[in-house]
């Protein structure tokens, strides 16, 4: 597996990483516990070392399988884990990035983890009602305690990322990018190659829709798939939005492979300190998608596809009203 760096901050991973969170949450029922633990070992042998989970994942059941499926390895692997949602009862009910809060939630996951240092700590979402600084304030004092090594932002925007980096600097930045989600181009990526932040994206698949195995027929459970609330999978944007797909496909016939390997191939391609995550949740996907890391996509190939995504009218907000209202865009 090649590896690459988090831009300045020495932190090496695998080129792709490991994005667990389907394991336990977010787009069905959660896996048996030993599937779970067998599928992160899987990605291990086949060379990934960099995973990423969160408390908020289950709650909290994602970080204690993650933890089990990774104590054996755990000198040879790279952990990235996240605080700043408020949780009661087992529900997100808000966000919460009071230094307090840090510090309690770095304890806990250190204890689901199995481990006595993360290292890449992430603020989930952007807390308004805490200023930046107080919260890079906060984790610097957890570095300097060896609790955790780096730490990092999720769907921040770039002046953010600025006042943040300022006080210590961040390591990575984890937005939502892909092939049809690229509003971190305009500014978010463009400050990281500044700052020389490296850059994480969630949900390089569309969040399954670059796959192609989604339709119109598809069905997403309220109660088990976060998708069912996300605009772009209403039916009417599915339709909308398929020409994505078939753009895909009849690239990916041109180069003798599948949509999944062309959207990750683009985005390893964009810049060498990008480290995609997608979410496998069984071997066979790990096996599918660790194939994008060798694919090669000349600047011919990348123009190519800009042109025919410039032809396309992307239908739907990325995700629900609620996250979105979570995040700085």
């Amino acid at each position: 597996m090649k590896t690459r760096k988090l831009g300045n901050s020495g932190l090496e991973v695998s080129a792709l990483g490991m994005g667990c969170m389907n394991l336990s949450f977010g787009t069905g029922p959660a896996a048996d516990i030993n599937d779970g633990v067998a599928t992160i070992r899987a990605a291990v042998e086949r060379g990934i070392t960099f995973f990423d989970t969160a408390e908020g994942y289950g709650p909290y059941t994602n970080e204690k399988l993650v933890g089990e499926a990774l104590e054996p390895f755990r000198k040879d692997v790279v952990i990235a884990t996240k605080f700043g949602f408020k949780l009661e009862n087992n529900q997100i009910t808000g966000v919460d990035s009071r230094p307090e809060n840090i510090r309690a939630v770095a304890e806990a996951s250190l204890k689901r983890l199995r481990t006595d240092y993360i290292d890449l700590f992430y603020q989930h979402r952007v807390d308004p009602n805490v200023p930046i600084e107080d919260v890079a304030g906060a984790l610097k004092d957890l570095i300097q305690e060896g609790k955790i090594r780096h730490y990092g932002l999720s769907e921040a925007g770039a002046n953010t990322i600025r006042k943040a980096h300022a006080v210590h600097p961040v390591a990575a930045v984890q937005n939502q990018y892909s092939i049809w989600t690229r509003e971190p181009e305009a500014e978010v990526l463009p400050t990281c190659e500044e700052l020389g932040i490296g850059f994480v994206p969630w949900g390089p698949l569309g969040t399954g829709f670059l796959t192609g195995t989604i339709d119109t027929n598809s069905k997403f459970d309220e109660g088990t798939d976060l998708r069912a609330n996300f605009p772009r999978f209403s039916q009417e944007n599915i339709r909308a939005n398929m020409p994505v797909v078939e753009m895909l496909r009849a690239f990916a016939a041109k180069k003798n492979t599948n949509p999944v390997q062309i959207a990750l191939g683009w985005l390893l391609a964009q810049k060498p300190w990008v480290v995609p995550i997608p979410g496998m949740d069984k071997i066979a996907y790990i096996d599918d998608n660790i194939k994008s890391v060798d694919l090669e996509l000349t600047a011919e190939d990348l123009k190519e596809i800009d042109e025919q995504l410039s032809k396309i009218n992307i239908q739907g907000d990325r995700l629900d009203a609620g996250l979105l209202s979570m995040s700085e865009e």
